[in-house]
């Protein structure tokens, strides 16, 4: 089945769902293609069983030996029986915990890729829909296969055996009953790509309801502050409405489908008896096959009914399974050969130029720059002037489009990204701490470290005063983003974490800048243990914190990087000597605080 042009493409025909199923089932596939096949094995025995109707109604109208009859009967109930077994072992796979197993593997392989795939390709995906997709959608792409899988082939395979039997007594009814297929198949066709299109819209809808919720619920104490609870509340409820507009309409649109596909199958079927009984009257047909006929028409009615109701839930599955391997399908960075890794820890940006997607312009425009082992670099420059995305190259979130960056002189391209994350430490302005203890917390930086170690880095991040003032000390979780303890005492956390992972390169996001005065004393103490022999780079908003840097780069938007220490800087970059005057301006006040004092 092709995909549709523009914008309501079609989903993929069954045999490519059905090919990733298993990929996205990973290491349980051949088991999951063992239950399929079972469930498709149980649905042909089941329609033999039924076929077994002819002779049994034969030998009972007829007035046969008893043996003749119980021996149909023996051989339906042993089919019967046979078709439950097949089904009962092929559904093992759920009850027996492979279906559990699987997800988890997937969520897992889902995790993995989190870990694996650029930074910059998760900035564009809010936390509400990663949760949607490694939640719902992996819900949706495997608890209901196996139970939807089963009904489908008994609304299809079963009657399709049990038809084709018929042809064996009486060709014209089986003949008869087989046209009733191609008769719903227009029905499916026309429905198919439209409920395709609707699942498509309902999962992003979700996709977008779950991250409005998860956003105005961390958001909450700042839109209360702001008195803009009630307008987020109203954006939030415009989103659940478009949500049941969608709902409203897809359930509107296949009921007509559903109606339309009932009435076909229940004139075809009556239409079958009506032949049947004709023949009856004329004596060109037997009443016990007429009777066997009716049985099955009864039989079949509501499951051939429901087969366009069934594969709604297919596209929904179909639907998961797009997003869950479009997740998949995204590249990490490359990996370039041969493999390196630093012996020295200077930094190196040589023509480096990088423009994000959806950006205009180039953040930096053929940028070099120069950090000395074990010196201290502070970057300053106006917003937007392309600080943050220095840093986040050195990190490697993402490649640069030209040039390129050296750590002791090799290609960050050639060394591992585990190797990497472990030669940098990051003290980031806003701090994000887990809920869980706070051992927890700064051992993630060295997970096999002591308790004894991990207590060491929080005593010289000057962490023991506050963390013994709490309910169980070190074992004390620290709420939803670290919301037990505040911004001072989240920042020296950060700084344990990073003491305690002993990185030769630290990157420091200005974390003094938001804090009171004491605590800016008891965090600054922390740095200046953690930069001791490092080599480090400070992204500096606070000009007179970074005056005693070893050099300073000044970053300006069009303009090649400025580089010097602070007396040089102020008389070659007028953009440093600038922002030094505005903010020295700004410390001198008058007692009423009304104006800054002239210079």
């Amino acid at each position: 089945m092709k995909a549709d042009t523009g914008h309501s493409p079609r989903l993929g025909a069954w045999r490519d769902s059905y090919r990733r199923l298993l990929r996205s089932a990973g290491r349980q596939a051949p088991a999951l293609r063992l239950c399929l096949a079972g469930l498709l094995a149980a649905a042909v025995v089941q329609g033999l069983a039924l076929a077994c109707l002819f002779p049994l109604f034969a030998a009972v109208f007829h007035l046969r030996e008893p043996g003749d009859i119980l021996f149909w009967l023996g051989l339906m109930s042993g089919l019967a029986l046979a078709a439950t077994v097949l089904r009962w072992h092929a559904q093992g796979f759920e009850y027996n915990g492979r279906l559990a197993s699987m997800t988890h593997q997937l969520r897992g392989r889902l995790g993995e890729q989190l870990r694996r795939m650029p930074l910059a390709s998760l900035q564009d995906r809010r936390a509400g829909e990663m949760n949607a997709l490694l939640l719902g959608n992996v819900d949706e792409h495997f608890n209901y296969t196996p139970l939807l899988v089963n009904l489908i082939l008994l609304a299809t395979v079963t009657p399709l055996v049990t038809a084709l039997a018929t042809l064996l007594v009486d060709w014209r009814l089986g003949l008869a009953l087989l046209l009733v297929f191609p008769a719903i198949v227009p029905f499916y066709r026309w429905r198919r790509p439209a409920s395709g299109r609707h699942m498509r819209q309902l999962a992003q809808a979700h996709q977008r309801t779950s991250a409005d919720l998860v956003e105005y619920t961390q958001g909450l104490p700042v839109l209360r502050a702001a008195c803009s609870a009630g307008d987020r509340a109203a954006t939030l409820q415009a989103g659940l409405c478009q949500l049941q507009q969608i709902q409203t309409e897809a359930h509107r649109r296949g009921s007509k489908a559903e109606v339309l596909t009932v009435s076909v199958v229940e004139l075809g079927l009556l239409l079958v008896v009506a032949i049947g009984v004709s023949r009856v009257v004329t004596g060109t047909l037997d009443l016990a096959v007429l009777a066997a006929v009716m049985v099955i028409v009864a039989r079949f009615s509501e499951p051939l009914a429901t087969f366009v109701s069934y594969t709604m839930a297919l596209d929904l599955i179909e639907s998961a399974l797009e997003r869950i391997d479009a997740l998949l399908a995204v590249e990490p960075l490359p990996q370039q050969l041969p493999v390196a890794r630093p012996g020295a820890f200077d930094v190196h940006f040589d023509d480096v130029s990088f423009q994000y997607p959806r950006a205009g312009d180039k953040t930096l425009d053929r940028f070099s720059a120069t950090v000395p082992a074990r010196s201290l670099t502070a970057i300053v420059g106006p917003s937007g002037a392309g600080k943050s995305t220095v840093v986040r190259l050195l990190m490697r979130h993402f490649d640069p489009q030209q040039g390129r960056i050296t750590l002791g002189g090799v290609d960050l391209r050639q060394i591992p990204a585990e190797e990497l994350n472990s030669l940098i430490s990051v003290v980031f302005q806003e701090v994000y701490l887990f809920d869980d203890s706070i051992l927890a917390n700064v051992r993630m930086a060295r997970p096999d470290a002591s308790d004894e170690a991990v207590q060491a880095a929080l005593h010289q991040a000057q962490c023991t005063a506050f963390i013994e003032r709490l309910p169980q000390g070190w074992h004390t979780r620290l709420g939803d983003i670290g919301g037990r303890l505040s911004g001072g005492e989240r920042q020296r956390i950060s700084i344990a974490r990073a003491l305690l992972k002993e990185a030769p390169v630290v990157i420091l996001d200005e974390p003094t800048a938001a804090l009171d005065t004491e605590s800016e004393v008891a965090v600054q103490h922390a740095i200046d243990t953690l930069v001791r022999d490092k080599t480090v780079i400070v992204i500096a908003h606070r000009l007179s914190t970074i005056a005693g840097a070893d050099q300073i780069l000044v970053l300006d938007p069009g303009l090649p990087p400025v580089q010097g220490r602070h007396a040089e800087l102020l008389k070659r970059s007028a953009r440093y000597a600038a922002m030094w005057a505005a903010q020295q301006s700004l410390k001198v006040w008058r007692a009423d605080g009304a104006r800054p004092a002239p210079q």
